[in-house]
């Protein structure tokens, strides 16, 4: 594998040079950690399905137990992938961007190992320009899951740096957007014609 690219990235005024890096590296079947608006993500192109086995394995997770979500750039794609009524798309529409993790049906065109044992999936589109900007020029939605730290006491690493230590040798590229945060999104179940929040993190629904 080649050597690891560390680049940082103001996420106020991403460089449009930097993203297009990122980009590359998707293109090519590589894998990302990146920042979100909640804790540092790992992720990679969608549709390669050999960079998401090798996420799975970083992970240590079977493909069903992995819990993946997509990034998605705004609202607009999100009928390709799920069922959306009218109520969740219009709650949706009021906290996106936002620190959310929406759980909804998932179509059958989507990637196996994207859908849970429910036939569900999980759509994030964080309030981050850094992943929105790389997601929109990409032009399709990135895997994205929680970097977890092995630590017990630490359950989210926050720096940039130490999360590149620690990863330089599985991922293709860490994008250091500052320290993350240590709070997880808050996982919102859309699945039975209400919205339940089935884990309670950094968001707070209105």
């Amino acid at each position: 594998m080649p050597e690891c690219i560390y680049i940082r990235i103001n996420e106020k005024n991403p460089n449009p040079h930097d993203i297009e890096r990122a980009v590359e590296v998707l293109k090519h079947g590589g894998i990302i950690i990146y920042p979100t608006d909640t804790v540092y993500g790992i992720g990679c192109n969608i549709s390669n399905s050999k960079a998401v086995e090798r996420i799975i394995k970083i992970k240590g997770q079977k493909p069903k137990d992995a819990h993946f979500s997509f990034i998605c750039h705004d609202l607009s794609h999100i009928s390709d992938f799920a069922k959306v009524d009218n109520p969740t798309f219009k709650l949706m529409k009021r906290n996106l961007p936002g620190p959310f993790t929406f759980i909804l049906p998932g179509l059958n065109r989507v990637p196996d190992y994207f859908i849970s044992r429910q036939k569900t999936v999980g759509i994030r589109i964080p309030n981050n320009s850094i992943p929105l900007e790389i997601v929109n020029l990409l032009g399709k939605p990135i895997l994205t899951t929680s970097l977890k730290d092995d630590d017990e006491l630490i359950e989210y690493t926050t720096d940039p740096e130490q999360i590149f230590e620690n990863y330089k040798e599985l991922v293709d590229m860490v994008i250091d957007g500052g320290y993350g945060n240590n709070i997880p999104s808050t996982i919102v179940d859309c699945t039975s014609g209400e919205a339940i929040v089935i884990r309670k993190g950094l968001g707070e629904l209105v």
